[in-house]
């Protein structure tokens, strides 16, 4: 039996590469709704988007998607997060899936993977997940994050760099992919609350700013992140208005359904 749950959807009306981002249509509803709806297929007790903006909310109510307003103002999305825990009375133990709003085709059984796997994991604060990697363009590019983990399948390390490094691996003059393949980190994380409430109050790490990686305030005050491996990626994500047109045609072709 899986855990009860809460998916929490972080969604901030201002975006510099795509304006209005949460409320853009996707086949006749607004993207957070589209993304509200495909984590509800998870399993989860409830879904709540976390919004900045009145809009947002109002878009939610239209289409029977609990929201709570946050403040505007917050640094970072974990911000958001602990802001809606508090709003919501969540805490201690409950277990939390951060979903993000700009996900309108995340896989619904790895929102409830996630969630199952920190009950299984008690020594873990959080868990994420990953997939192999299997394009040399894809481990040499720093916008695709990688991770590597431990015999007991926590994370040691998240970077933008290629890890691990084959040293004595070259395909063509350059780095060769090593064997097995490497991971790319997911991100969709769950949280025990209490620890998502603690986490904007923890000493932002040196390595989290050289990375761009808030993750790694995690391991850097020795909490550790359990990872589960999936076999594959999800569907795109929507960062410009590119990927928008994309996703918007897999949901007109009917490819996208859950």
């Amino acid at each position: 039996m899986s855990p009860a749950f809460t998916v929490l959807v972080p969604a901030r009306l201002a975006s510099t590469r795509l304006p209005n981002k949460p409320l853009a249509d996707i086949a006749g509803l607004p993207m957070v709704v589209r993304v509200a709806q495909r984590a509800a297929a998870s399993g989860a007790v409830r879904v709540v988007v976390a919004a900045d903006s009145p809009a947002i909310l109002e878009a939610c109510a239209a289409h029977g998607v609990q929201a709570v307003l946050t403040r505007a103002d917050h640094p970072s999305g974990s911000d958001r997060l602990a802001e809606a825990c508090s709003l919501l009375g969540l805490d201690g133990d409950d277990c939390v899936v951060n979903v993000q709003g700009d996900e309108p085709l995340i896989d619904p059984a790895l929102v409830r993977r996630c969630a199952e796997l920190l009950a299984e994991r008690p020594d873990c604060v959080m868990s994420t997940a990953a997939h192999p990697l299997h394009e040399r363009a894809d481990y040499l590019n720093p916008n695709v994050v990688k991770v590597v983990l431990d015999a007991a399948g926590r994370a040691l390390y998240f970077s933008r760099a290629p890890i691990p490094w084959w040293r004595d691996g070259l395909q063509d003059g350059k780095p060769a992919l090593p064997q097995p393949a490497p991971l790319r980190h997911l991100g969709l994380y769950g949280y025990r609350a209490g620890f998502l409430r603690r986490f904007p109050l923890l000493q932002a790490a040196p390595l989290e700013h050289t990375e761009a990686l808030e993750q790694l305030r995690v391991l850097w005050h020795g909490e550790r992140i359990a990872v589960h491996v999936a076999a594959q990626g999800p569907g795109p994500g929507v960062d410009t208005p590119e990927d928008l047109a994309r996703v918007r045609a897999l949901f007109s072709t009917g490819e996208a359904a859950a």
